[in-house]
């Protein structure tokens, strides 16, 4: 009998993260490389893990994830995100401890588009009165 394996989507910004979770020794590997080796920021690694210890599931799941876009910390929030969407499909009882951490909500900041007649999405052209 093969283990349960549970998968959610996360996102944030530009970032799309497809995430797998299974039963196992806590070993997370991002695009085929370890998370030591593929997020180079502290900061980064701390996210992705932060819905595990809310939880108190160090060390008991697995994490394969497939990430697209972004940089390097917007990757890490949508992890986050699907890692989270898929704990909640493992026990519902988790949801009440992610939702208190603001863990399930969907980030819905993104850049601002630039608009035509201005240099950037709110900065104008320089003005030259002579």
């Amino acid at each position: 009998m093969a283990a349960e394996i549970y998968h959610a989507v996360g996102k944030r910004k530009t970032s799309v993260a497809r995430v797998w979770v299974k039963p196992g020794n806590g070993t997370i590997v991002i695009n085929d490389k370890p998370i030591e080796v593929y997020m180079t920021k502290e900061s980064g690694i701390g996210l992705i893990k932060q819905p595990l210890e809310l939880t108190e599931n160090v060390g008991k799941y697995d994490i394969i994830a497939n990430v697209r876009g972004g940089g390097v910390l917007g990757q890490a929030g949508a992890i986050r995100h699907g890692i989270s969407r898929a704990l909640i499909t493992i026990s519902p009882d988790y949801r009440v401890v992610l939702k208190k951490a603001d863990l399930l909500t969907r980030d819905p900041r993104m850049k601002e588009r630039k608009k035509y007649g201005q240099a950037a999405a709110r900065a104008r052209y320089q003005y030259s009165k002579r």
